[in-house]
């Protein structure tokens, strides 16, 4: 299906890794949900190397609707390669990323798109079931401890009142996305996409919304991938915590014991044959060394929000240079 030189409002992405039984579901469910509306929409389905008929589903699909518009790959890539390959398709002025599965109700994307047309402030809207007024419903137990707490790992690292980082269910302004370098293809894009932003100066809000447990199909959950992420993205944003700590604890250490080794010595108890004092002078060595890593990468902190703002103004204006040269060649 070729796609058309109608202007979009929403682009709405949607990964799915053998999903064949949801994803017919999910496309008439959001014509529902914009029926009546104002919005010319459009729903980009990704199949990500599935093995089961999910390519097939998404075709006739797309041949029944030209708003559908597939997309994808042969080889499973991960959540963050569909994604990536939804945006780089996507036309609307407006992207919207959500589950295959159904896990947010579609009539939760009209939120996410209020949010954004109340406050031109905002440029992108998070989903969020952990916020006051969200929740969950029918969610594996594990999963959701795993999730819960995660996030608020995350909270706490980063500093800012969110709450809910990892999750799928997001509206994007265009810009942001053109402006974001993304290179992630498992489900840590969700976190790379929120560093970037946060750090080249965009700005974020959450809306409550319900997360549901799936009804079909089996779940893309993984514990290790989910807990990995989790922590490499907490010491990328505050490196200090890990450094820092440590080195303070070391030269805790090492202090405790240098006090030790003197009460020692003035009771003329010091054994000279220990190894106790060169061990002290060890842990306040190393302590003043990490504890100097913790300050070098507090600049490198600095530094890579400061190449994110760079990245995002050099894309913006490649893009731009792109359309004045294609608009110059069209009025040749």
């Amino acid at each position: 299906m070729s796609q058309t030189d109608e202007p979009i409002d929403v682009s709405i992405v949607v990964p799915a890794y053998n999903e064949s039984e949801n994803v017919a579901d999910t496309v008439e469910r959001i014509a529902v949900t914009f029926a009546g509306r104002p919005e010319r929409w459009e729903v980009i389905l990704v199949d990500d190397g599935s093995t089961d008929d999910t390519r097939a589903v998404i075709e006739q699909l797309a041949r029944v609707d030209p708003r559908v518009i597939p997309a994808g790959y042969t080889r499973n890539a991960g959540r963050g390669r569909a994604l990536r390959v939804g945006f780089a398709q996507a036309r609307g002025k407006i992207i919207v990323s959500t589950d295959a599965d159904l896990s947010y109700e579609p009539g939760y994307i009209l939120n996410l798109l209020d949010a954004l047309c109340a406050d031109p402030e905002i440029d992108f809207v998070l989903g969020s079931p952990y916020m006051p007024g969200g929740g969950t419903e029918g969610v594996d137990p594990r999963r959701l401890l795993i999730s819960r707490w995660g996030n608020r790992v995350l909270q706490a690292t980063v500093n800012k009142n969110i709450y809910t980082f990892t999750g799928i269910f997001r509206a994007y302004r265009r810009e942001v996305l053109d402006a974001l370098d993304l290179e992630s293809d498992g489900k840590e894009i969700h976190l790379e996409i929120l560093s970037r932003a946060l750090g080249a100066g965009y700005r974020v809000r959450e809306v409550p919304a319900i997360l549901r447990g799936r009804k079909k199909g089996r779940s893309k959950f993984r514990f290790g991938g989910t807990a990995i992420s989790h922590l490499f993205f907490s010491f990328s944003e505050k490196p200090f915590l890990v450094f820092g700590g440590l080195g303070l604890l070391l030269l805790v250490a090492g202090l405790l014991g240098g006090i030790y080794v003197s009460v020692l010595r003035f009771q003329g108890t010091l054994n000279p044959g220990r190894p106790l004092t060169t061990l002290v002078v060890i842990l306040m060595l190393a302590g003043l060394q990490i504890l100097s890593f913790g300050f070098i990468a507090l600049q490198v902190g600095v530094l890579r929000r400061e190449i994110f703002k760079l990245q995002r103004e050099n894309r913006l204006l490649r893009r731009q240079v792109r359309q004045w040269v294609t608009e110059e060649g069209c009025s040749d």
